[in-house]
């Protein structure tokens, strides 16, 4: 599959910059920036080019019948998003009962344009007590540039803006979303 992944990768004219920290076995992924749907199997073939299982959440109905074991297999975790539930602490404890988890989120929450991002990454990060690793979705250079390992203070607004940097000038594949 590695070798059928970088095929199709490059052909669309991909490029990797960075090294993942594949020796980090839990993490949140930050993903960003987040406009369409292309973007889901855009990450699957990165993450296959890179050797890497990462894991993402999606809400329970995807996990159901005809679609719901292949988005089991390519690592996905049913979410129940029912308001009044502590999804924070949820998804924190995930992190707990697996040996290997490293999550990827869309810090926007949404591919539509936002102007500030949702702040359930940084806190699940926190929660669990593991490092916050963003990687760029740029479809205008067509490059996924990984950034380094941040661990979160708990200086919420600086840490946000400090990631929020490493994001700028990437465009999503919808460009006025980004």
């Amino acid at each position: 599959m590695g070798f059928l992944a970088k095929t199709i990768y490059r052909s669309l004219g991909w490029k990797i910059k960075g090294r993942f920290p594949k020796e980090v076995q839990k993490m949140v992924v930050i993903a960003a920036p987040h406009t369409s749907w292309h973007d889901f199997y855009m990450a699957l073939l990165f993450r296959n080019c890179i050797g890497v299982k990462i894991n993402f959440l999606g809400k329970k109905e995807l996990f159901k019948p005809p679609f719901g074991w292949y988005f089991r297999r390519v690592g996905g975790t049913p979410l129940d998003r029912t308001p009044g539930q502590n999804k924070v602490a949820y998804i924190a404890s995930l992190f707990k009962q697996k040996e290997t988890f490293r999550l990827a989120l869309s810090p926007e929450g949404t591919r539509k344009k936002v102007v500030e991002w949702k702040t359930g990454f940084y806190y699940i990060a926190l929660e669990a007590g593991v490092p916050i690793l963003p990687i760029t979705m740029d479809f205008g250079h067509k490059q996924h540039h990984i950034g380094e390992l941040f661990y979160p203070t708990g200086a919420v607004e600086a840490d946000i803006k400090k990631l929020r940097q490493f994001f700028e000038g990437v465009e999503g594949k919808i460009p006025e979303n980004s």
